[in-house]
């Protein structure tokens, strides 16, 4: 299998797991007219299963109440129902945060963003690795070679670090 086509079967299961949970979402919990009638209702997803962690649902729940949500049922580590009635709308302006959010942590544009630094940041690195063994190890600061190559790697990785403190603290 090609790389190409290795990623194309992958983007297709990614797809059609979405489509399912979609559909279990639409399935787990029925509603009649009586049911909707003054409500509106969200789920909330963790890219990173936080909800696995009964603090972390709490923490959510209490900041999902501020806004009027209440927490119809968790489907999994990763989403979880709420519902709320609509006239909970008025006090969203001294809201703090989206009350209308369905992510929580990092979203997929978030995820992919570091993917993408991190690879570039490895590349960069190898790349620099690559040039400083070719030469037998010796790194000659007078060779514009060398040094067009190396001070940006170099950077690269201490972006990658920066980053990867930022990720770390964040998920505090």
């Amino acid at each position: 299998m090609t790389g190409g086509s290795a990623a194309a079967a992958g983007a297709a299961a990614a797809a059609a797991a979405a489509a399912r949970a979609r559909e279990e979402e639409e399935l787990l919990t029925s509603y009649n007219k009586e049911d909707l009638e003054g409500w509106e209702f969200k789920i909330v997803r963790s890219n990173f299963g936080r909800f696995s962690n009964y603090e972390n649902v709490q923490k959510v729940c209490q900041e999902e109440a501020r806004a009027g949500w209440e927490m119809i049922e968790k489907f999994d580590e990763y989403r979880i129902r709420f519902k709320r009635r609509i006239d909970k709308r008025s006090g969203d302006r001294q809201l703090d945060f989206n009350p209308y959010r369905t992510t929580i942590g990092f979203g997929e544009g978030r995820i992919a963003a570091i993917v993408l630094i991190g690879m570039a940041a490895l590349i960069a690195g190898i790349i620099a690795l690559a040039l400083y063994f070719k030469d037998g190890g010796h790194f000659d600061p007078h060779s514009s070679q060398q040094a067009t190559v190396f001070i940006p790697a170099i950077l690269a990785v201490i972006c990658l670090v920066a980053l990867v403190v930022i990720v770390a603290i964040r998920r505090r």
